[in-house]
């Protein structure tokens, strides 16, 4: 199956929590309430410098998805 690398997801029992799954490599769900991150890979030490330097970029494309996807609710 071939996913899009990011995915909107809700939950009833968080009504005031968005999340934006990132589907590729690392891949992780943050909830753009409150820019909680949680990561679905595993980190050695070499890995969490890289990571260090992409989480940053990581966040700003999954709130740019989220915008882009509101704005096209909007139209």
């Amino acid at each position: 199956m071939s996913l899009p690398k990011f995915i909107l997801g809700d939950n009833t029992e968080f009504p005031d929590a968005i999340y934006v799954i990132h589907t590729e490599f690392p891949r992780f769900i943050i909830n753009l309430e409150n820019d909680e991150v949680e990561w679905f890979e595993d980190f050695d030490v070499e890995d969490q410098k890289e990571l260090a330097s992409e989480t940053e970029l990581a966040i700003k494309l999954a709130t740019d998805f989220y915008d882009s996807e509101v704005a096209k609710y909007e139209e």
